[in-house]
C-alpha cells in the first residue's frame, strides 16, 4: 500500500512523515473539500480521497479550505514540531508525572503564536491514533496523530479549536483493526451521559476565595479535632420541583448552609468523577480527571468547594482506583491491548461488580491513577479522598475461591504491586498535599493502614472501622430483652480502638439492597424505633473516632435509600423526625465544643470504662478525657425499662452537668432525666472515689459533663 493510499484510508502510523512540507511541496489531507489553498496557492488533488498537494509557501501554511457549506481557514496541524517536553515525556514513561491533566488529554493552549488544543493520549501498542470531533465529522483519517515512542503516547496540536469542543480518539489495534472510539482518560470535561465524548475544558483558572480555610486546614483534619462527616449523594440530597437534580450552584444554595447548621465539619460526596451509569452512584467511573457533567461543568464544581471552604466545611470525595467498567468507549483494552487492566482474568477482572482491575504493577497505570488523586486535590482544593474497595486492592484472592487467583512472587495473597501503588500514592499525597487526608475503606485486619510508609504501614491518615459498624449494628438490631447475649457487640470495639486512627461510618452502604434504613433496622414500635436510634447516634458520637453519617439518618428516614429520588424532607412535619435532627445537631455542637469528646481519639489515656459489664441491666457506662478539659461521662441504658438510683462512679468530685439526654421531649422523647444536674458524693463505686446516683431514661444515652476545676 502506498503512503498515499495508507493516509487515504487511515492506516498511515507516521502522519507527520507524509502530510506537512516535505521536499518543497505542501500535502494535506481533506476529504470531501472542494478545494483548498495554501497561503493563496491553489492545491492539486492528487488522491480521489482527499490528498491535496502544493508548492510549499514560505513560513506556516494557513490553509483555506472550501466544504460545501462554507469556508474554513486553519493553520496545518503538520506544520508543527514536537510538542510534549522530554521532562513531561520521562516522567509519563516512568510513571512520576503527577501533574497529567495539564499534559495528557486536551490543552488549550498557543503553540508558536497559534491558538488552538493540544491532545494527548497514551496508547503505546496502536497502529494509528487520531482526534476525532465535532470539527472533523468525526473522520478519524483527518487528524491522525504522532507517537512519541519513548513513552508511547500520541501527540498532535489542533488549530483554532476553542473549549466546548466535543472530541474522542479513534483507534486502530496492533493488527490495524478499528475500536470503538474511545473517550479521553484524562479528559477535564465529558458529556452529559448518555452521551459518551469529551469535552475541551476551559482552562480559566477559579478565583478561589478560600484562604482562610487553607491556613488552617491540616489543624482542621488533624486526629485531635472534631470531624463530623456528612455523606451525600448530590443526586438524590435534594431535588428540584421538575424532579431534576440540582447543578453545583443549585446544591451548593441549600446543602452547604444545611450541612453547616447541622454542626459537621465535611461533606463527603459519593464519587462525582464522570461515569456511564447512574445507578452505580459514581463507583464505576471513566473519567477520573472529570467532575460528572450531571451537576455541571467543572468551574460549578470549583465553586462548590470555595462555598464550602468559605462556610469552613471541609470536602471529601470518594474516589475509586480500584477497578473500572467496561464501556466499549471507556479504558478497557484501550490500545486494543489489555493496557490499563491485566490480560489474565485471574488478575483483571473483578466478578462482584463485572468490572476490570487497574494493573497496578505497570509504571503508566500507577501514574494515571496518582496524577487523578492529585488533580482532585491541587485543582479542585479538594481536602481529602476516601480511597473505595481498598481490601479488594490488597488481596489477590479476594472474593475469588481456590485455584481462581494468581499468587503473588512470593506465592501468598498479598497484591504487592497494590501495596506499592498505595504507599507511592499516600507519600505523594502528603509531600504535594499537606494538610489533605487520605480516608481507606478497609474491612480486613491488615495491619497499619493509618501507619506511616516509613513504619511499615499504607500511609492513610484515617481508616474506616467497619468492624465497629458491623458489630454495634448487629447488637442494635437486637430486641432489647436479647441485647445482654449481644452486650460485647458495644464494647468489643475499644480493644483494638487505637490500632488504626479510625472513622466511625453508618454510610449508604447500611441503607441499600434491601438492607433497610437505619431507622428499620431498630427494634420495637415507631417510639422505640426512633428511641433507639437517638441512642445509637448519641453512642457513635461519643465513642472514640471521628462520625460519619449518610444522609436521611439524621431525620430518622423510614425507608431505604433511592438514589432517583430526594430525601424524603417532608419527614421534618413530625415532631418525632424533627426531634431526631434536632439530637444530631445537638451531638455535633457537644462533640466540637467538649474536647474530651475529640481531642484524645487516638490516645488511650482518653478514654476509661465504668461499667462494661452489667448484662443484666444492658447498661454502658464510659468517660471521655483530655488534658485541661472537663471529663465527660456517657451513659446507655439498651432497655426500655428506666432504671433510678443508678451509680456511677465519676473521676472528680462536684457538679455533674447533664448536657444531653436523648429522651428529652425536644428530641421525641419521654422527659424522663436527672432535672439538668447531679452531684458527685463521697461514695466509692467502680474504683472511683466519687460516684453520682442517677436516673436512666428508657432506651436512651446521658451525656454528663463535670464542673470546670
Amino acid at each position: 500500500m502506498s503512503a498515499s493510499d495508507a493516509i487515504a484510508e487511515g492506516r498511515h502510523g507516521d502522519p507527520f512523515a507524509v502530510l506537512g512540507v516535505h521536499d518543497g511541496r505542501l500535502r494535506t489531507f481533506q476529504p470531501g473539500a472542494r478545494a483548498v489553498e495554501a497561503c493563496g496557492q491553489a492545491l492539486e488533488l492528487v488522491h480521489p480521497a482527499g490528498l491535496w498537494e502544493g508548492p510549499a509557501p514560505a513560513g506556516r501554511a494557513t490553509l483555506r479550505i472550501t466544504w460545501d457549506g462554507g469556508v474554513q481557514e486553519t493553520e496545518d496541524p503538520y506544520s508543527f514540531g514536537l510538542l510534549l517536553g522530554e521532562l513531561d515525556i520521562h516522567l509519563l514513561s516512568e510513571g512520576r508525572h503527577h501533574e497529567m491533566g495539564r499534559v495528557l488529554g486536551a490543552q488549550v493552549m498557543t503553540v508558536e503564536g497559534v491558538p488552538g488544543v493540544r491532545f494527548a493520549v497514551w496508547a503505546p501498542n496502536a497502529r494509528r491514533v487520531s482526534v476525532v470531533g465535532d470539527f472533523n465529522a468525526w473522520d478519524g483519517r483527518r487528524h491522525p496523530m504522532r507517537l512519541r515512542r519513548e513513552a508511547g503516547v500520541w501527540e498532535l496540536f489542533v488549530p483554532r479549536l476553542r473549549p466546548g469542543t466535543r472530541y474522542k480518539f479513534e483507534l486502530l489495534d496492533p493488527n490495524g483493526s478499528p475500536l470503538p472510539q474511545k473517550a479521553d482518560p484524562v479528559a477535564l470535561q465529558a458529556e452529559l451521559a448518555p452521551g459518551t465524548a469529551s469535552i475541551v475544558a476551559d482552562p480559566a483558572p477559579h478565583a478561589w476565595r478560600d484562604e482562610a480555610w487553607m491556613a488552617r486546614r491540616a489543624a482542621a483534619q488533624a486526629p485531635d479535632s472534631p470531624i463530623a462527616i456528612y455523606e451525600v449523594h448530590p443526586g438524590s440530597w435534594w431535588r428540584a420541583e421538575d424532579g431534576h437534580a440540582p447543578d453545583w450552584d443549585g446544591l451548593a444554595g441549600r446543602l452547604i448552609p444545611y450541612a453547616k447548621g447541622m454542626g459537621f465539619s465535611h461533606i463527603e460526596l459519593l464519587p462525582i468523577m464522570e461515569h456511564p451509569f447512574g445507578g452505580s452512584w459514581g463507583y464505576q467511573p471513566l473519567g477520573q480527571f472529570a467532575p460528572t457533567a450531571r451537576f455541571g461543568d467543572p468551574a460549578g464544581f470549583s465553586r462548590f468547594v470555595d462555598t464550602c471552604h468559605r462556610a469552613e466545611i471541609g470536602v471529601i470525595l470518594d474516589w475509586v482506583p480500584a477497578h473500572f467498567p467496561t464501556d466499549p468507549h471507556g479504558l478497557g483494552r484501550f490500545d486494543g491491548t489489555a493496557l490499563y487492566e491485566h490480560a489474565d482474568p485471574r488478575e483483571g477482572f473483578h466478578r462482584d461488580w463485572n468490572t476490570l482491575i487497574y494493573n497496578f504493577g505497570r509504571n503508566e497505570v500507577r501514574g494515571f491513577l496518582i496524577a487523578s488523586a492529585v488533580h482532585w486535590l491541587e485543582h479542585f482544593h479538594v481536602d481529602g479522598l476516601r480511597v473505595d474497595a481498598v481490601a479488594s486492592m490488597l488481596y489477590r484472592d479476594y472474593s475469588r475461591n481456590h485455584g481462581e487467583w494468581v499468587p503473588n512472587r512470593y506465592g501468598g495473597r498479598e497484591n504487592l504491586e497494590a501495596v506499592d501503588f498505595i504507599r507511592e500514592l499516600n507519600g505523594v499525597v502528603r509531600h504535594r498535599v499537606p494538610g489533605a487526608i487520605m480516608v481507606a475503606e478497609e474491612s480486613t485486619a491488615w495491619p497499619g493502614v493509618s501507619s506511616p510508609v516509613e513504619e511499615g504501614g499504607l500511609g492513610f491518615h484515617y481508616k474506616w472501622n467497619m468492624g465497629w459498624m458491623h458489630d454495634t449494628l448487629h447488637t442494635m438490631q437486637e430486641d432489647p430483652i436479647n441485647r445482654r447475649w449481644h452486650y460485647s457487640g458495644l464494647t468489643f470495639g475499644m480493644v483494638y480502638a487505637y490500632t488504626e486512627r479510625f472513622v466511625l461510618p453508618l454510610s449508604h452502604d447500611e441503607v441499600v439492597h434491601g438492607k433497610g434504613s437505619l431507622l428499620r433496622k431498630m427494634p420495637g414500635d415507631d417510639w422505640q424505633k426512633r428511641a433507639n436510634l437517638r441512642t445509637y447516634l448519641a453512642f457513635q458520637w461519643t465513642h472514640p473516632g471521628k462520625k460519619l453519617l449518610f444522609m436521611g439518618t439524621e431525620i430518622a428516614q423510614p425507608t431505604e435509600w433511592n438514589h432517583d429520588s430526594q430525601l424524603p424532607w417532608h419527614l421534618l412535619d413530625d415532631p418525632g423526625h424533627r426531634g431526631v435532627q434536632s439530637l444530631l445537631r445537638d451531638l455535633n455542637r457537644l462533640y466540637r465544643d467538649l474536647p474530651a469528646l475529640h481531642a484524645c481519639d487516638t490516645a488511650p489515656e482518653g478514654f476509661a470504662w465504668v461499667v462494661a459489664d452489667d448484662t443484666v441491666n444492658t447498661v454502658l457506662a464510659f468517660t471521655r478525657h483530655a488534658p485541661g478539659a472537663p471529663p465527660v461521662l456517657v451513659v446507655l441504658n439498651l432497655t426500655p425499662v428506666p432504671r433510678e438510683e443508678y451509680r456511677l462512679g465519676v473521676p472528680v468530685a462536684g457538679a455533674w452537668t447533664e448536657a444531653l439526654n436523648s429522651d428529652a421531649a425536644g428530641y421525641g422523647g419521654s422527659n424522663l432525666g436527672n432535672d439538668g444536674v447531679v452531684f458527685a458524693e463521697d461514695v466509692p463505686a467502680h474504683g472511683r472515689s466519687h460516684s453520682v446516683s442517677l436516673t436512666l431514661p428508657p432506651l436512651a444515652a446521658l451525656i454528663l459533663v463535670a464542673a470546670q476545676p
